[in-house]
C-alpha cells in the first residue's frame, strides 16, 4: 500500500468517526460521560487489581466508592447551594443595576478624557467586541441547555452512564490491547509513542485539573463566605468549578463577586478584600496547585482549550465539551508529532542557494 493509499484510507475511517458522532450526537451524552469516568477511575482500578482483587470486582468498587462520594458531596453541598442560588438570582438584578450605574461613571469620564472622534470609535468597539462576546456564550449556554440537558438525555445520564462506565472500567485494558492488536506492525511502536503522549496530556489536565477546581472552588467559596459576601460560598465554588477553562473561573467569580461587594458592602475595605481573594487563588493556582497536580505534560495552549470548549459546545452541546479536550490533545499531539517529522525532513534542512 502506497503513501498516499494510506492517507487515504485514514482520511475515510476519519470522516466515518465524524459522520457516526454526528449522526448519534442526540445519544452521546451518557455514553461519553461513562467513557470519561472509565478513564479517570482507570488507575484506582488497576492499583486495587495489583492488590489482587478481580478486575471485575476492582471495577465495582471503584465505581461504587466514586458514586458514594459524589452522592455525599451533592447532599452535602446542595442545599446550601440551591438555597444560594435561588437568592442570589432574586438579587441580579440588582446587581446589575450597581454594575450599570458604575460603567456609565465610567463612560461619562472617558468622554469628558476623550476627543469625540476616539470616544465614539472606542464605544463602537466596545459594543462590537461585547455583543459578539455575548452571541458566543449566550449560543454556547443555549446549546448546552437545549441539547445537553433535555429530560429524556437526563434521565439516560443518570441511568445508562453508571452501566457504561462500569463495562468500560471492566473492559478498560482488555480494550486497549485490542485496538493495539489493529494498528498495523510497521508503525505500532510509533502510535504507541503517541498514544502514551496524549495520555499523558489527557491525565495531566483531566485528573489534575479535576482536582485544582475541586480545591479552588472551596477555597474561593470557603474565603468568601468568611468575608462576609452574601451567597458567596455559591459564587466561590460556580468559580473553581468553572476553571478548567482558562481564566474564566477567576474572571467570573471576580466579576460577580465585586458585583456583590458593591451592593451589600459600603466600606472599601471588605471589596478590596473580595477582590484579595481572586488574586491570592490566582497565584496559589499558578505557583502550586498546577504545577503540582497538573504538571508540566499538558502542552495545550489555554487559547486552544477555550476554542475546543466552545466549538465541541456549540457543534454537539454537553456531549461535545466532553469530547473536545481529548480530541484537542489528539490533535495538539499530532501536531506535535508532524513538526517533528518535518523538522527531521530533507526539507527542512536543504539550504537554499548561495
Amino acid at each position: 500500500m502506497t503513501v498516499r493509499e494510506k492517507a487515504f484510507a485514514w482520511l475515510i475511517i476519519l470522516a466515518g468517526f465524524i459522520l457516526i458522532a454526528w449522526l448519534f450526537q442526540p445519544i452521546l451524552l451518557p455514553f461519553v460521560a461513562g467513557m470519561a469516568i472509565a478513564y479517570f477511575l482507570d488507575p484506582i482500578a488497576d492499583r486495587l487489581e495489583r492488590l489482587g482483587i478481580a478486575r471485575g470486582w476492582a471495577a465495582a468498587w471503584t465505581l461504587l466508592g466514586f458514586t458514594v462520594l459524589s452522592i455525599a458531596l451533592l447532599l452535602l453541598l446542595l442545599p446550601v447551594i440551591q438555597s444560594q442560588i435561588v437568592g442570589l438570582a432574586e438579587r441580579l438584578p440588582a446587581i446589575i443595576s450597581t454594575l450599570q450605574g458604575w460603567l456609565i461613571a465610567l463612560v461619562d469620564q472617558l468622554q469628558v478624557v476623550l476627543a469625540p472622534e476616539d470616544f465614539e470609535g472606542l464605544q463602537s468597539a466596545l459594543k462590537s467586541e461585547i455583543g459578539t462576546g455575548f452571541e458566543i456564550v449566550t449560543d454556547l449556554v443555549k446549546g448546552v441547555f437545549e441539547r445537553g440537558m433535555a429530560v429524556f438525555e437526563f434521565l439516560s445520564l443518570v441511568l445508562v452512564t453508571p452501566v457504561v462506565a462500569f463495562y468500560l472500567l471492566r473492559d478498560w485494558d482488555a480494550i486497549v490491547t485490542r485496538i493495539d492488536g489493529l494498528v498495523p506492525r510497521g508503525h505500532r511502536e510509533t502510535v504507541r509513542q503517541q498514544a502514551r503522549a496524549v495520555d499523558d496530556t489527557l491525565a495531566g489536565f483531566v485528573r489534575g485539573q479535576a482536582s485544582v477546581c475541586l480545591l479552588l472552588g472551596l477555597g474561593y467559596g470557603g474565603a468568601l463566605a468568611l468575608a462576609g459576601l452574601p451567597f458567596g460560598f455559591t459564587v466561590g465554588m460556580l468559580a473553581g468549578l468553572v476553571s478548567f477553562i482558562p481564566y474564566v473561573g477567576a474572571v467570573f467569580g471576580m466579576i460577580i463577586s465585586v458585583g456583590l461587594a458593591l451592593v451589600e458592602f459600603d466600606d472599601p475595605i471588605r471589596i478590596l478584600i473580595v477582590v484579595a481573594i481572586f488574586a491570592v487563588g490566582q497565584a496559589i493556582e499558578g505557583n502550586f496547585l498546577t504545577p503540582k497536580l497538573v504538571g508540566d505534560k499538558v502542552n495545550l495552549h489555554p487559547v486552544w482549550i477555550i476554542f475546543a470548549l466552545f466549538a465541541g459546545g456549540s457543534l454537539m452541546g454537553f456531549a461535545g465539551m466532553l469530547i473536545a479536550l481529548p480530541v484537542a490533545a489528539v490533535i495538539g499531539v499530532g501536531v506535535r508529532f508532524l513538526v517533528g517529522q518535518y523538522k527531521a525532513s530533507r526539507l527542512y534542512d536543504q539550504e537554499g542557494p548561495h
